[in-house]
């Protein structure tokens, strides 16, 4: 299995195993590293959340920017912009922010947390970095008369999105509980990288299908492509990612270690997962995997900070890489 090591000097620090997979669209595997052994989603099903939300909205969701769709997708920085986005959702759909049932937490970006305890106001869970799914699923109970308590499993939204995610992965996934509080899905990690792969297909084949997944798909995929400042957030790494890249690709951070891209040229999908959890390590896998499928997919920054180590002046004092 190869391995994420951070060097510190010349003593190996900490060492991060990791498994890679990407498929094209005839179901190929473009690259096949690491143990397939079962991770949760997390946050990187959030577009195709976003999707089964949209079947619900139906028309009425037809007007809304790309950038309201990106944030319905997101796992964002609670910054500014990002929280007039998802209050303009629940402006248009007759929904208060007291409704989200996410949970409070700091925005993500410290410069924006730091501005609301200047205010002196709390933390909301208009805050939460999931407040923009959070949003749409709340709009779509609304339309569809279900509980406006999406969160339970048996919920009937969150059972549409359980036999959604089994069709697009071809895999029944068990379920568990997110950090904002609605089902997960816990899968091999090729079956997130088929779940995408079906993604970057929808990107490739056009809002005009025949096929109202695709279109919904189509939507939600392009939307992060072309908006990944709304999608992550200031420094962080889906945006370093998606803004160094040389062709369009959909990217989506999920928790503990794993990140997926949807590659809509190539109708290919990626999934990368560090076995440790950490985000740290996670960037350089990343980079390693998008360079097994075409070295000339990523144009990394100079100075890549992802891969360096610095102390607390800033000084370089090490570094990481992968051993494969």
């Amino acid at each position: 299995m190869p391995e994420v090591r951070q060097l510190r000097g010349d003593c190996v620090e900490s060492v991060h195993p990791f498994s890679a997979f990407a498929f094209d669209d005839d179901g190929r595997a473009i690259v096949s590293v690491g143990d397939d052994r079962e991770t949760a989603f997390r946050s990187a099903s959030k577009p195709h959340q976003l999707a089964v939300s949209l079947s619900l909205l139906g028309a009425e969701a037809d007007d809304l920017s790309p950038r309201h769709i990106a944030v319905g997708c997101a796992s964002h920085s609670a910054e500014p912009e990002h929280l007039a986005l998802v209050l303009e959702i629940l402006a248009r759909f007759g929904r208060s922010p007291s409704e989200l049932r996410c949970g409070a937490h700091p925005p993500v970006h410290t410069p924006s947390a730091e501005a609301i305890l200047r205010a002196g106001e709390s933390f909301t869970d208009l805050h939460n970095n999931c407040s923009g799914k959070h949003a749409f699923m709340l709009a779509a109970c609304g339309r569809a008369g279900f509980d406006s308590d999406y969160r339970p499993f048996d919920h009937p939204l969150q059972q549409r999105i359980a036999a959604q995610m089994t069709a697009w992965m071809d895999f029944a996934p068990r379920v568990v509980v997110d950090g904002c509080g609605v089902p997960s899905f816990v899968q091999p990690v090729s079956r997130a990288a088929r779940a995408w792969q079906r993604l970057a297909r929808a990107m490739a084949e056009g809002e005009r299908s025949d096929d109202p997944w695709t279109r919904r798909l189509h939507r939600a995929g392009w939307a992060m492509a072309r908006h990944p400042e709304i999608t992550s957030g200031t420094g962080r790494l889906d945006l370093v990612i998606a803004r160094n890249a040389r062709e369009p690709m959909a990217v989506k951070i999920g928790a503990m270690g794993l990140f997926c891209i949807a590659l809509p040229e190539r109708r290919a999908g990626v999934a990368v997962k560090v076995h440790s959890g950490s985000g740290e390590a996670l960037a350089v896998a990343v980079e390693w995997a998008l360079a097994a499928i075409d070295p000339a997919l990523f144009a990394r920054p100079a100075p890549w900070e992802h891969a360096l180590v610095r102390n607390v002046v800033g000084a370089e004092v090490g570094r990481w890489l992968v051993v494969s």
